[in-house]
């Protein structure tokens, strides 16, 4: 893996370090997780990386387009390997939890704006709101009891 992550690094015109690996591999698989995630998932391995430094190599990768930088109303910003294919997310009300969905219509920006103003547009950030699975099934009222609280 770390020679395709070199060769991301390379084909985007930057340098190879050990912070920018790390990161990248840190984000390889596990989408949506924030700064503080990667900090903890790269000291690991490299103990002596500085915070500063994990922010300037996530602003130099998403900067690149290597990285992407999401952030729902309300949440800190996450960051995600996954670029270049104008996707949306799912987040979880109750406990945060972020995915990805395709788009719903077409190709980019798979959405039409009802008047663009004259731009070109190459992109639509969707962010669907809602209960995940997990939230819903720990909701929802016990089976066992009736609304009269009768068994």
């Amino acid at each position: 893996m770390t020679s395709d992550l070199e060769a991301q690094l390379r084909a985007a015109s930057l340098r190879v370090t050990r912070p920018r690996l790390a990161v990248l591999a840190a984000l390889h698989d596990r989408p949506h997780v924030d700064t503080d995630t990667v900090l903890d998932l790269v000291r690991a391995d490299h103990p002596t990386v500085s915070h500063q430094a994990i922010y300037d190599v996530l602003r130099v990768l998403t900067d690149a387009g290597l990285v992407r930088r999401i952030q729902p109303a309300g949440a800190t910003a996450r960051y995600e390997r996954r670029v270049g294919d104008n996707h949306h997310h799912l987040v979880c009300r109750c406990c945060g939890a972020i995915t990805d969905v395709d788009c719903a219509v077409g190709s980019a920006p798979c959405l039409t704006a009802s008047d663009d103003h004259g731009f070109v547009v190459d992109e639509a950030e969707v962010v669907y709101w809602g209960t995940c699975p997990g939230c819903t099934a720990t909701s929802a009222p016990s089976s066992s009891t009736n609304p009269e609280g009768n068994r």
